[in-house]
């Protein structure tokens, strides 16, 4: 069951980064995204972790938000 959660996990993080457009603005480059991630990573191991957390929570829910409006409304 932990393999199934496990893959469930990868598979919707996968999701956001198509969501996010960052395959398309990358043009699919595995070190650039890797990059990216590695300087999120070092921005949250250091002292703006709870500032950047919520600067990030709040543009993702609002992404998320706007998303579900544009859905709603057909598009």
């Amino acid at each position: 069951m932990k393999r199934r959660e496990r893959t469930r996990q990868l598979i919707e993080l996968g999701g956001l980064v198509a969501k996010a457009g960052l395959i398309d603005l990358t043009d699919d480059d595995r070190a650039v995204l890797f990059g990216a991630f590695l300087q999120v990573a070092g921005k949250l191991s250091g002292e703006e972790r709870e500032q950047a957390l919520l600067i990030w929570r709040r543009r993702g829910k609002r992404a998320f938000e706007e998303d579900a409006q544009a859905k709603a409304d057909g598009g």
